[in-house]
């Protein structure tokens, strides 16, 4: 079965109480669906239209745990957290295997 991974790159940061809000509701509630943090922030090397800018990768058992996990009542409680005190481009991606 392909894994599922969260990946969000975020363009600009317009509130950091608001992320930090968020990364306090969104940390368990990827954990508590199966998600394993791969990445997050750190060093970037940004080619073509890419924004050296923050970017999170999380890792899933498979596509479909990814989905629900983005669907789950706590993580919707993170994303009302945030509101618009991001832009960031996020999405879910089937892996190969």
């Amino acid at each position: 079965m392909a894994k599922g991974y969260w990946v969000s790159a975020y363009r600009t940061i317009a509130d950091p109480e608001k992320l930090a809000a968020y990364n306090e509701l969104a940390a368990p509630a990827v954990k508590a669906a199966g998600g394993r943090p791969l990445a997050r922030g750190g060093r970037i090397v940004a080619h073509d239209a890419g924004i050296a800018e923050r970017t999170v990768l999380i890792e899933f058992d498979s596509f479909e745990q990814a989905v629900a996990a983005h669907e789950s009542a706590a993580y919707q409680e993170a994303l009302t957290a945030l509101a618009d005190g991001v832009e960031r481009d996020f999405r879910i991606i089937e892996g190969l295997d």
